[in-house]
């Protein structure tokens, strides 16, 4: 069943946030390849210069790594990796704790992109991987294993656990409705930049969303 409400997840360093407030978006990997790096990057740079040649079918000319990726659901696999901090294929080593998630509706971020003239799609798995099915119809949603997003214990599903919404460029800072983080001391951090760029989505303590 497709859950109400859809909603779609981006996991980044908290080092990277004052630099995305300030811009009130966040970019895809190809911008951000054309770029001074500012803050801690995390994932596996292999796989993320892949991304910037894989072709989406459902909007031809259009590459995964063009676009802003998300996740629909928070305590992905990706972030499991981040909390052992054991892979050789990964180059940031810094645990899971610094990293938040950024949530934002499914169905306003497609009317934003719609109205800005800017594509969109989904995945049923990870975009990252060298074969992946995509779409670019609400009506295909159910394509999606559902069960497989929601599930707590993913080993048998991995990669339609990491099923992606991607939106072309960027996405606009004022869609993201909270900011989920580990502990006490990164709320505190992160209210601290939200205030100076005066910008409040709520900041939450999602514990439940971490290992």
């Amino acid at each position: 069943m497709i859950p109400n409400n859809v909603k779609i997840c981006h996991i980044v360093h908290i080092s990277k946030l004052p630099a995305i407030v300030a811009e009130r978006f966040l970019v895809s990997d190809a911008e951000i390849q054309r770029r001074m790096p500012v803050g801690e990057t995390i994932g596996m740079r292999k796989i993320k210069m892949r991304r910037l040649s894989l072709q989406l079918a459902s909007r031809p000319g259009l590459n995964v790594g063009d676009c802003v990726p998300f996740y629909f659901c928070p305590r992905s696999p990706m972030l499991y990796m981040f909390h052992k901090a054991n892979s050789q294929k990964i180059e940031y080593q810094g645990g899971q704790e610094p990293i938040v998630h950024l949530v934002a509706d499914l169905q306003r971020a497609i009317d934003w992109a719609n109205t800005n003239c800017l594509r969109w799609a989904f995945t049923t798995s990870n975009a990252g991987s060298c074969y992946f099915e995509d779409y670019a119809d609400l009506s295909d949603l159910d394509k999606i294993d559902w069960d497989a997003i929601q599930t707590k214990y993913w080993k048998d599903c991995v990669d339609k656990k990491q099923a992606e919404f991607l939106v072309e460029q960027r996405f606009p800072w004022a869609l993201f409705d909270e900011i989920g983080v580990y502990s006490y001391l990164q709320q505190q951090f992160v209210q601290g930049i939200l205030e100076k760029g005066l910008l409040f989505p709520l900041v939450a303590i999602r514990r439940e969303w971490y290992y």
